[in-house]
C-alpha cells in the first residue's frame, strides 16, 4: 500500500491553498475530492462578485469572528487580507477594495481565478483524485474512499488534512457525513447549525404577494446590543441579506433559547426622531399616508408596507409616535432557514481538539482545516479569509509534524 506524503481531503478554499503551500515546500501532495469537478461552492459564491476579504483594521475584522476570535487570531495575523490579495494579485485576479470596504477580484467572479490556481498546483505537482468519497479509516488507519463504480481506494499518507466544509449548499458536496466519522474516533463535534442564513417572519398575504423579492435598502438592524447597517431582502417566508446575516448568530441563539427573536428595524437611520418628526408634521390636507411616507420620511413603498406589518394596529397619526415608530419598527422573527439553506454552517470541531498546527490530538498526523472548525463568521469576506488562513496554518502545521517524523527516523 502506497500513498502521498499528504492526502488532502476536500477541494474548496482550505484544501486547495493548503495543497499549494505543501507543493510549494516540495511535499507530494493528493487532494480526493468528492465531486467531479473541485471548489463548487468557491464557484457559486463567485457568481455574486467572490467577496474574498475585507479590508478593514485588523481588530475590527477579527472582532468578526465572535468567540473564535481567540483562537483564530493567529491563522489570520499569519495569513492577512493583504497576503490573500496579494496572492489573488499573483493569480492574475487583480484585486480592489469596493466602497463597502470588501475585497474582490477585478473579474468579479471565481471562474478565472480557479482556472489559473487549478494551473499553479498542477504545474507544481499535485494531483486531483475526484469523484471520491471519503468514509473513513480501516483497521491500520489508512484512508478509505469509494469510488463511483462501486470500487474502494485505499490510501496510506504520512499525513492528513481534512478540509471538507459544514453542512451548509450539500448539493455542492458538503453535507457534514464526516461528523459521524470523527465521532467514532472519540472527537467531540459542536452540533452543525445554520449560518449566514434568513429567519421566519409571518407576513401578511398582502405582504407577502406584493414585496416578496424585494429589497430593504438603506436600513440598521439592531438586536442584542449590535447595530448593523446594510441592506435586506424581503421573502415570501422572511427576511434574508447581508445586514440579517451580521447578526445570525445571536438572532439563531435568541430563538433556539426563546422560540422567537424580535429585531429591531431603523427605516431612515440617517435621519434623527426629531428631524424625522419635523417632516412628518408637514402633511398637506388630503394627502394619503403612503403618499405622505414616500415624500416626507422618504420611505420606499417595501419599507412603508414593513412600518404597518410590524405596527400593532393602524399607524399613528402624531408625528412624534410615527418617528418613533420608523426608528424603531420592532419586527418578530419566528424561526431560521434551514442548514441546507445557510450561506454557512456554524459548530464543527471545537478549539480544545485541536493544537496550535490545527492537528486534532486524539489523530497526531491529522489535521483539520477551514469551515469543518467550529466558527462562524458573517458574509463580507470573513468566511473566505477564514478558510484560507487556516488551510495555510495547517499546512505549515503539516510540514513541521512530516519533518519532525523524518527526524525521529534519520
Amino acid at each position: 500500500m502506497s500513498g502521498p506524503d499528504v492526502a488532502i481531503i476536500g477541494a474548496g478554499p482550505a484544501g486547495l491553498i493548503a495543497a499549494e503551500k505543501l507543493a510549494g515546500a516540495g511535499h507530494n501532495v493528493a487532494i480526493y475530492e468528492r465531486m467531479t469537478s473541485p471548489a463548487r461552492k468557491f464557484l457559486l459564491a463567485g457568481r455574486g462578485g467572490l467577496n474574498l476579504t475585507h479590508s478593514e483594521p485588523t481588530d475590527a475584522l477579527l472582532d468578526r469572528y465572535g468567540e473564535a476570535r481567540t483562537w483564530l487570531e493567529p491563522a489570520i495575523h499569519a495569513f492577512p487580507p493583504q497576503a490573500l490579495r496579494d496572492w489573488a494579485d499573483g493569480l492574475g485576479a487583480e484585486s480592489f477594495i469596493g466602497s463597502s470596504g470588501r475585497v474582490f477580484p477585478r473579474a468579479m467572479k471565481a471562474s478565472p481565478l480557479l482556472r489559473a490556481w487549478l494551473a499553479r498546483l498542477d504545474g507544481l505537482g499535485v494531483t486531483l483524485q475526484a469523484s471520491r468519497l471519503w468514509t473513513g479509516w480501516d483497521e491500520n488507519g489508512a484512508l478509505r474512499f469509494a469510488l463511483r463504480d462501486g470500487g474502494e481506494e485505499i490510501v496510506k499518507p504520512r499525513a492528513t488534512l481534512l478540509a471538507l466544509g459544514g453542512a451548509s449548499w450539500p448539493r455542492l458536496g458538503s453535507d457534514g457525513s464526516w461528523v459521524e466519522l470523527l465521532q467514532q474516533k472519540g472527537i467531540a463535534i459542536a452540533p452543525l447549525r445554520p449560518a449566514n442564513a434568513g429567519f421566519a417572519v409571518a407576513w401578511s398575504p398582502v405582504m407577502r404577494e406584493r414585496f416578496a423579492g424585494q429589497p430593504l435598502k438603506r436600513i440598521a438592524l439592531s438586536f442584542a446590543g449590535q447595530r448593523v447597517m446594510g441592506e435586506a431582502m424581503i421573502d415570501a417566508g422572511g427576511i434574508e441579506g447581508g445586514a440579517i446575516y451580521a447578526l445570525s448568530g445571536p438572532l439563531r441563539e435568541a430563538i433556539e433559547r426563546d422560540g422567537e427573536a424580535t429585531l429591531a428595524i431603523d427605516l431612515r437611520p440617517d435621519l434623527t426622531e426629531p428631524d424625522l418628526a419635523n417632516r412628518l408634521a408637514k402633511r398637506r390636507p388630503g394627502e394619503t399616508l403612503s403618499n405622505h411616507l414616500r415624500k416626507a420620511a422618504g420611505l420606499s413603498p417595501v419599507a412603508a408596507a414593513v412600518l404597518r406589518e410590524t405596527a400593532s394596529g393602524p399607524l399613528p397619526a402624531a408625528p412624534e409616535a410615527l418617528a418613533q415608530l420608523i426608528k424603531t419598527a420592532r419586527l418578530r422573527l419566528t424561526g431560521m432557514a434551514s442548514l441546507t439553506r445557510a450561506i454557512s454552517t456554524a459548530g464543527g470541531v471545537p478549539a480544545e481538539e485541536i493544537d496550535q498546527d490545527f492537528m486534532l490530538k486524539r489523530l497526531p498526523g491529522t489535521f483539520i482545516a477551514g469551515e469543518m472548525l467550529d466558527w462562524e463568521a458573517p458574509t463580507g469576506g470573513y468566511l473566505l479569509q477564514g478558510s484560507f488562513a487556516t488551510g495555510v496554518v495547517a499546512a505549515e502545521g503539516i510540514g513541521k509534524f512530516l519533518s519532525d517524523a523524518h527526524h525521529a527516523q534519520a
